[in-house]
């Protein structure tokens, strides 16, 4: 009789350890759902309104990952929880960009300009241009001087004042990427790029500041 109590119970604990280890597992299946349906809800929210609450909704975003990354210890099979993870931390990622930009363009009037001319977030007040490397250097000329070019009659004064600053920073950063394997032929598209815009950013910084200066005289 007594062994009859032993084996019943040890079959009551296995069973509370395994109802125990199922009750865990579909805990971290809702925190990594919930993490992934958060992700989902608040990228669709416009940029224009995440903004008066970044701090609270990036605050709240990076909790919800730190659990769900703990969940997946619970889980016996990851594989499945840890993709749906990567791609909600990804897609979080990418609409944070938008919004951080956005912020520090509200910071800094000169931002949108750069965002502008570089893409989101890519180039900073402190104007490095780290990430401009021998693969993407003649796109980014490329692109500057066309988005330039479109826009040259919509600048300010105070436009064509940063984006000098900003070519030259460029250029320094192309004094760089030369030693660094930069194709002769890329080189040579540049070289075309640059006796381009030279001229044009001559000309329409001196008639900014021409009409400038007629305007304060009147």
């Amino acid at each position: 009789m007594k062994s009859k109590f032993l084996l019943l119970g040890a079959a009551a604990c296995i069973m509370g350890m395994t109802s125990c280890k199922n009750e865990a597992e579909e805990n971290a299946k809702r925190t990594v759902d919930t993490y992934a349906a958060y992700v989902d809800s608040v990228s669709n929210v416009a940029v224009a309104d995440a903004k008066a609450n970044w701090d609270a909704i990036n605050e709240r975003s990076e909790q919800q990952l730190v659990e769900a990354k703990a969940a997946l210890a619970a889980l016996k099979d990851k594989t499945a929880a840890e993709e749906k993870v990567m791609a909600a931390e990804a897609k979080y990622t990418e609409w944070k960009s938008e919004v951080e930009a956005a912020v520090a363009a509200d910071s800094d009037p000169k931002a949108a300009l750069r965002n502008a001319l570089f893409g989101e977030g890519k180039v900073g007040a402190d104007m490095k241009f780290d990430w401009v490397n021998k693969d993407n250097i003649h796109a980014t000329y490329q692109n500057f001087i066309h988005t330039v070019e479109n826009n040259k009659d919509k600048y300010t004064r105070e436009d064509w004042d940063e984006i000098k600053v900003l070519y030259e920073a460029l250029d320094t950063r192309k004094n760089v990427v030369e030693k660094e394997g930069l194709s002769s032929e890329d080189n040579m598209k540049i070289a075309g790029l640059k006796v381009k815009f030279a001229p044009m950013l001559k000309v329409n910084r001196v008639g900014e500041k021409t009409q400038e200066n007629a305007d304060a005289k009147k």
